[in-house]
């Protein structure tokens, strides 16, 4: 929507600036797009005067002039025909921008005479064409800033237009008059009153209206018009063309541009027929199959059945509230025209509209809705400017079906107002804001103006009073606390221990992924889902049939297609639930991580090596360390059967297991799609124990100032006992002394065998001693020793390797 500030000051009373007009349209929600101000490219010229001007010594038609600016006299050189003694100029200083010759003005030397600016031509100001000689003008004084004095003279030159966004549902904000009714409610002045006189017609209509029954409740409730007789259809008004160029429209006839202006200006369109073309009456009715239509744009448009159109006798004239015919468009030659004016239903215009690709300024008001209740008063206000630009005598109006009832009426809730808003606006003031925006109150109730179909309910009038109010004026307050004291926390104790999982692998280098809860019925029966009881009723596709049981099938999916690009090491992640059933609460929380191809890339230094079950296992430790999991924990190969049977474990807590690890079964990768290796870990978030004792704080370190112990044994076992078992013998020969125990050497194989016998292979430990209270002496060593050498052989039945 654009118009001139001068077009909004016509129906405004105002002595807002423009920045305080363009600040207060986009606080109301008509959303300033644009600001075209010609002042600002001419707000550093000034007036000044020729005292003299003499030929220039070194060329015929130049001329030296002294010229006395509000800077004292300064030399200037000039070559135009009409510089002479005591003109009054418009002066460029140096430093000034001349956009009409896009150069920057400095202090220059012509013909060896120095120049102190220049006197423009209105081509160099982009205010005309004319170039022949400099602007001479008839008044103004010496410093007077030029756009002051085109603003009281040619006001048109510096109209500013104002491009603002209208938003769907404020069809009002599509009429000049609309846009002031707004500013006026906010106080940037005051509605001049529109006057309204019906033009008495001096003889009955010749052309007759009917509407289709069919189309009277639905498609056309109202429409009206009337014969004006002996016009002169010549250009329009200066005023007019000028009006109308500020807005990007092309004047072409004193009756098109009176439609083009009303439908700017008071959002109502018209439409004018030449009358000599009109056969017999005008009809409103549903095309035909078959029907087409010569539009004024030139083409022409096959119409489909249904489609709402005016005819005549001898066939459509006229597609209905979108665009008029090419057969009874006017022309300079018209002298009797019929002039409409209708009201058309939104839907029925919309649909017509897009179905045949017509984007016209008739449409697109029609459809978001015009002023029912203005359907006559506009065609009163039309046929006065005809007679006005165009004259010639009116007829009577005739007329068929009836103004639309839009009448409803909503209760204002003063209180309910200050609550949803959150400002104290008296109710004197939010009844006052909704009386000039054209609501009339009888009591709590609010009946709204026949201009806004967008008012649908009490919340509309809300919005209406915290609009005009302006919510710019909004205080930030903090809400009440429901509680005295320290403030519960918000998180849940899962939710705290999710966050910490995600914080804790996203810290160990892994990408987070967010996968579909829902995954393919093959991808689901890889990881004993797949069931009927997870199966979705209405999937949103066929790869999404199935709940996931596991995260793991979402993140080798992922897995696979960064494959397909080219990315072949990936570590990645993901929180969230699988579910075990397809009833509320059969879900648990996961934290699953996933690693494929290599720990590093290429280096000289052969950092590079494949991702193995103990890189699983070490990620999975930080995840269960960080969420509070107890530092010792049983680990048994009870696994799932989507994990390699002899690479794999289960963390666990007596009979809860709380993460499993290790390789993913090859024959998993190979359905997925995914190029090994590929290890993960699955931590059951919702299966480590809580602490009994909650504390807001850490538990205190405990540190020792005395001397750690480190003892290495070397144990010869059978090749079949598992390394597990030797250090949790070890570690349980003395609770309280032994701090820890690893594995730091494994040597078996022939070579092996050859040394310790058949079946046999060697496993070294180092033991870690840490005293309490006193530096342990060697015979209390040796005592502790002789307890893991005695543990071990009793559990596994290895001794001690000499």
């Amino acid at each position: 929507m654009k118009f001139t500030l001068s077009w909004l000051k016509d129906h405004l009373e105002t002595e807002a600036t423009l920045d305080q007009i363009t600040y207060a349209l986009t606080d109301l929600g008509l959303e300033v797009e644009e600001v075209v101000n010609p002042a600002a490219r001419l707000a550093a010229f000034t007036l000044a005067r020729v005292k003299s001007a003499v030929q220039h010594p070194d060329a015929d038609k130049l001329r030296v002039c002294v010229v006395e600016t509000d800077e004292g006299d300064k030399q200037i050189v000039c070559g135009a025909p009409n510089a002479r003694e005591g003109i009054t100029v418009v002066l460029c200083k140096p430093g000034d921008y001349v956009p009409g010759i896009d150069v920057t003005l400095g202090i220059g030397k012509i013909r060896g005479v120095e120049s102190h600016g220049m006197m423009a031509s209105e081509r160099e100001l982009e205010l005309s064409d004319e170039h022949n000689g400099i602007i001479e003008l008839e008044s103004g004084h010496v410093g007077q800033k030029f756009t002051d004095w085109l603003a009281d003279h040619r006001p048109e030159v510096v109209d500013p237009m104002i491009h603002i966004k209208i938003t769907p549902n404020r069809p009002d904000a599509l009429g000049v008059r609309g846009i002031a009714r707004d500013l006026a409610a906010r106080g940037l002045g005051r509605l001049k009153p529109m006057e309204i006189v019906p033009v008495p017609g001096g003889f009955a209509c010749p052309i007759s209206v009917t509407i289709d029954p069919a189309l009277k409740e639905k498609g056309c409730p109202l429409f009206a018009g009337r014969l004006i007789r002996g016009v002169k259809n010549g250009p329009s008004p200066d005023w007019l063309q000028q009006r109308l160029r500020a807005i990007g429209l092309r004047p072409i006839s004193a009756l098109v541009d009176l439609t083009n202006l009303f439908t700017v200006d008071l959002n109502r369109p018209l439409h004018v027929f030449d009358a000599a073309k009109v056969s017999g009456g005008l009809r409103i009715h549903p095309a035909s199959e078959g029907d087409s239509l010569l539009a004024l744009d030139g083409k022409t448009y096959p119409l489909r059945e249904g489609q709402m159109i005016i005819s005549d006798d001898h066939g459509p004239e006229s597609l209905a509230g979108i665009m008029g015919g090419e057969a009874s468009g006017c022309t300079e030659t018209t002298t009797d025209v019929f002039l409409e004016s209708a009201y058309w239903d939104p839907i029925t215009i919309a649909a017509t509209g897009r179905a045949l690709k017509i984007n016209s300024d008739a449409r697109y008001r029609f459809e978001r809705g015009v002023d029912p209740e203005f359907t006559l008063p506009g065609l009163e206000l039309a046929t006065q400017m005809v007679l006005e630009l165009c004259g010639g005598e009116a007829s009577d109006v005739v007329q068929d079906g009836a103004v639309p009832d839009t009448s409803r009426a909503y209760k204002l809730n003063p209180a309910r107002v200050i609550s949803l808003v959150g400002m104290d606006i008296p109710e004197a003031e939010q009844r006052a804001t909704l009386t000039a925006l054209g609501f009339t109150l009888n009591g709590d109730m609010a009946t709204p103006p026949s201009w806004r179909p967008d008012v649908l309910g009490e919340a509309d009038l809300v919005e209406e009073v915290a609009r005009v109010a302006s919510l710019s004026k909004l205080v930030g307050r903090p809400l009440a606390r429901e509680t005295t004291g320290v403030p519960g926390p918000i998180l849940t104790p899962i939710q705290m221990r999710e966050k910490a999982a995600r914080r804790t692998i996203a810290g160990l280098g892994y990408n987070e992924c967010v996968t579909y809860s829902f995954i393919d019925s093959a991808s689901a029966g890889l990881f004993g889902g797949g069931a009927e009881i997870t199966r979705i009723e209405n999937p949103i596709s066929s790869e999404m049939t199935h709940m996931r049981p596991d995260l793991l099938p979402g993140l080798l999916q992922a897995a696979a297609r960064n494959q397909a690009r080219g990315f072949a090491d990936l570590a990645l992640f993901e929180v969230g639930p699988a579910f075990h059933g397809g009833e509320p609460g059969e879900q648990h929380l996961q934290a699953t991580g996933l690693l494929v191809g290599a720990t590093a890339p290429r280096d000289a230094f052969a950092s590079r090596r494949p991702v193995d079950i103990y890189d699983a296992k070490a990620d999975a430790e930080a995840v269960l360390a960080a969420i509070g999991a107890p530092a010792k924990v049983q680990i048994n190969r009870k696994v799932a059967d989507w994990w390699h049977p002899g690479r794999s474990g289960v963390m666990a807590l007596g009979p809860k297991a709380i993460c499993s690890f290790g390789e993913v079964h090859p024959r998993v990768l190979r359905d997925m799609g995914v190029k090994g290796p590929a290890v993960a870990f699955t931590v059951f978030v919702e299966n480590v124990p809580f602490p009994k004792v909650k504390t807001p704080t850490r538990p205190a370190l405990v540190l020792s100032d005395l001397q750690a112990v480190d003892r290495d044994f070397a144990f010869v076992v059978d090749a079949g006992v598992e390394a597990l078992t030797l250090v949790n013998a070890a570690t349980g020969a003395d609770k309280v002394l032994i701090e820890s125990v690893r594995v730091f050497d494994q040597f078996g194989g022939d070579k092996a065998e050859a040394q310790m016998g058949a079946g046999k292979k060697s496993l070294a430990l180092t033991v870690r001693l840490q005293p309490r209270d006193k530096t342990l002496t060697e015979s209390e060593i040796e005592a502790v020793s002789a307890k893991i050498i005695d543990k071990v052989k009793r559990a596994t039945g290895g001794t001690l390797r000499t």
